[in-house]
């Protein structure tokens, strides 16, 4: 008579898919998560000029030009730009593709 049950080796295949899949599962989480904080990280205009290699006078021209986004202002001395939409803005111009 021939039994329905699987192998051992069946099992333990079964078994390192299972692990893997669930190892999967724990990366893509946690990448979700990073790139949800990135989505509401602030930066300062000394970070926003290192990720687009232009001047601090550079960057307060094209603001005021309409060139390039606006900071949000948390007070008379402190701008900040959300990195999500600094990352936007750089997709599109353009300059990933």
């Amino acid at each position: 008579m021939k039994s329905n049950l699987p192998s051992i080796n069946e099992l333990v295949q079964d078994v390192k898919s299972a692990n893997s899949a669930k190892q999967e599962a724990r990366n893509w989480e946690e990448v979700k998560q990073r790139h949800e904080l990135e989505a509401y990280q602030l930066i300062r205009i000394s970070e926003l000029s290192k990720l687009t290699t232009l001047s601090k006078s550079c960057i307060n021209l094209w603001v005021a030009q309409g060139k390039l986004i606006p900071p949000i202002v948390l007070s008379p001395t402190v701008k900040v730009w959300k990195l999500q939409n600094v990352m936007d803005w750089i997709e599109a111009k353009g300059v990933n593709k």
